[in-house]
């Protein structure tokens, strides 16, 4: 009996390949998000930062357009899924994971046009630069849009220590984050030309794009300063604590208020046993909720005999509200006041409320406050200026920025994290409030109502920390500082001219990619001709 040996078909074994090239790309770039994910805090693992983008440059160098937008596009749902799950805290089963998912997509797509865009760059000289540049350009739209910006998760805030946190000083957040991008890109260049997948680059060249960036950082650490230059204060933070019940926690401002006159009262026996005496007394975001005054708050201020920034929900004559920080003195009661500038979107308002009220019933129970102008944000209390930015503005440049300029010498965060439950919200938080701290060269104070309330020096190092969901205190000294680091100077300048660059390196990337088309076409066109 004899058998016959057919071929296989020529067209099984590529698609074949095909599939399983695609899968592994697809699992690639899901594995190369979480692994940005896990260098976020509470990991110390800032160094995983670049390893996850040299994965991100190795699945989506050689695609087209639309194919490396998918890829990046899976980059980033490996990303915000999991770094986001404190909204599912937050909203609470009523909601179910719909808002958590479309936030993680909307914010998915910067990435997945950034790794399109990145193909376009890549083949300029000194493609890995350019690529970079576009990564981080578009972190810029996302802090305006979806719904007023969400800049959480940028690039930077997974560098809160390690060897890129210093170029903050420099260049802020959009620095730090192009230093971790480049190295990672640089990585994924130099291993792409050592396996001759891209013998344009040159070795030395690709090197240098993945070392420059690491001795930046660390020859930029000797200049960041942390010693006292107009003297110190005793900072005493308060966390009296909430229950951990979501937006359920709407309704218990009367407790949050009781919680922390009560650790108050503890912590000025602690002092009085210790005979410790405080410059400047801090309690946590919306901690209370005020009309024309609180007795209560009154006595515990006079008790400690010092000056207070109480964190506070005002009623305006109006009748609508708005989240600030107080000056309350002992002899005078409130004073100056910093109003919270950039709200937490369906949180604090509600965008797009006829929209949103087709998505959910909960929207009318939801008030819009109102929001600050930018006035007092360096209030004048203790005897200097205190730069305040309440919780959410943390993620954003400017609040901190204007403080600064107006004077600050030391910065306060008062925050309110115990809507988003035990997980790893707090500490994301304080990992920005962490950047900070060496963006400006200042102390920072971080005031939570449940934790993490922290003071962090201002080389971002942390001096002392509180637990989740615990009532507890702080009191540390704290140097009073007036440098003015490059990033206070440049401003916004950093950010818009890596923005101006990546936009001119894509324009050139579709010039060189229009002429490389043009010249082949030319080619072509004389060989069929001779």
């Amino acid at each position: 009996m004899s058998s016959t040996v057919t071929d296989p078909d020529p067209e099984a074994a590529p698609r074949k390949r095909f599939s399983r090239a695609w899968l592994l790309r697809f699992l690639v770039a899901a594995a190369s998000g979480f692994t940005l994910y896990l260098s976020f805090a509470p990991r110390p693992l800032w160094w995983l930062a670049p390893l996850a983008f040299t994965g991100f440059a190795l699945v989506v160098h050689g695609r087209r357009f639309r194919g490396a937008f998918g890829y990046a596009f899976v980059f980033g749902m490996g990303f915000f899924l999991p770094l986001l799950t404190w909204l599912l805290d937050f909203l609470g089963p009523d909601f179910g994971p719909w808002p958590w998912i479309a936030l993680s997509m909307a914010l998915s797509v910067y990435l997945g046009f950034g790794g399109a865009f990145a193909t376009v760059v890549w083949r300029l000289p000194l493609g890995p630069l350019w690529a970079a540049l576009v990564i981080i350009a578009l972190e810029t739209p996302r802090a305006w849009f979806p719904f007023g910006g969400f800049p959480w998760g940028r690039v930077a805030f997974s560098q809160p220590e390690g060897a890129f946190v210093s170029l903050a000083s420099i260049g802020g957040a959009p620095l730090v984050g192009l230093a971790v991008v480049l190295t990672g890109f640089g990585l994924a260049a130099l291993c792409l030309r050592l396996r001759g997948a891209d013998p344009r680059r040159s070795l030395i060249a690709t090197s240098a794009l993945t070392l420059v960036p690491v001795v930046a950082g660390l020859a930029v650490w000797p200049t960041i300063g942390t010693e006292a230059q107009d003297g110190e204060l005793t900072v005493a933070t308060v966390q009296g604590n909430a229950p951990d019940i979501g937006l359920a926690l709407e309704g218990r401002r009367d407790e949050l208020r009781s919680n922390h006159l009560t650790e108050s009262a503890r912590l000025l026996e602690k002092l009085k046993a210790s005979n410790t005496k405080v410059d400047l007394l801090v309690w946590p975001e919306t901690a209370m909720a005020m009309r024309t005054g609180d007795a209560g708050v009154d006595q515990m201020v006079r008790d400690y005999g010092t000056q207070a920034i109480i964190g506070a929900l005002v009623r305006l004559p109006d009748g609508t509200a708005q989240n600030s920080a107080l000056v309350w003195d002992p002899a005078t009661g409130p004073g100056q006041r910093y109003a919270k500038q950039q709200l937490v979107p369906f949180g604090e308002y509600v965008p797009a409320r006829e929209v949103a009220k087709l998505v959910t019933p909960f929207v009318d129970s939801v008030a819009n406050m109102t929001p600050g102008d930018g006035a007092n944000a360096a209030l004048s209390v203790a005897g200097t200026k205190v730069g305040v930015f309440i919780c959410y503005e943390t993620a954003f440049d400017y609040p901190a920025r204007e403080s600064v300029a107006d004077g600050a010498e030391l910065l306060v965060v008062p925050t309110n994290n115990a809507w988003y439950g035990p997980g790893e919200m707090s500490y994301q938080q304080l990992a920005m409030s962490r950047l900070r701290a060496v963006e400006h060269g200042r102390a920072v104070i971080v005031s939570a109502t449940s934790g993490v309330s922290a003071i962090v020096a201002p080389d971002g190092s942390i001096k002392a920390s509180t637990s989740l969901f615990t009532a507890d205190s702080l009191v540390g000294r704290v140097p009073l500082r007036q440098q003015t680091t490059l990033s206070d100077l440049l401003g916004v300048t950093t950010e818009y001219g890596l923005l101006a660059l990546a936009i001119a390196g894509v324009t050139g990337g579709y010039v060189l990619r229009f002429r490389t088309r043009r010249a082949s076409a030319a080619k072509a066109t004389r060989e069929a001709a001779g």
